[in-house]
């Protein structure tokens, strides 16, 4: 399973209550609409403060690689990446494989 972490940063001309309400209500129809999508999670930070590098972090879970390019490579995921980057001003993605350390 290939997990994709995503480290987003708000622009600077929104509000951390702003950037929240996009990522945890705007923004996901977007994500669940990615075909082979597994699993989905949103955090954002519960304060705000402007040494923060980050403001939130999505999580998708698709069963390999190949899923997750095929994913963003449909309609559906450019148009949820565009959707990102017009409400970051900062993002960094990250391909990583969980292992759990304590249930």
């Amino acid at each position: 399973m290939l997990k994709v972490i995503s480290l987003m940063k708000r622009r600077d001309d929104m509000t951390l209550e702003e950037f929240r309400h996009w990522a945890t209500v705007e923004h996901p129809p977007f994500g669940l609409k990615l075909p082979g999508i597994r699993r989905y999670f949103m955090s954002v930070v519960t304060e705000d403060s402007p040494d923060l590098p980050y403001h939130a972090v999505s999580e998708f879970w698709f069963d390999d690689k190949e899923a997750m390019l095929a994913a963003f490579a449909t309609p559906e995921g450019k148009a949820a990446a565009e959707d990102a980057i017009a409400h970051c001003s900062q993002r960094t993605r990250l391909l990583t494989e969980e292992t759990t350390i304590l249930t």
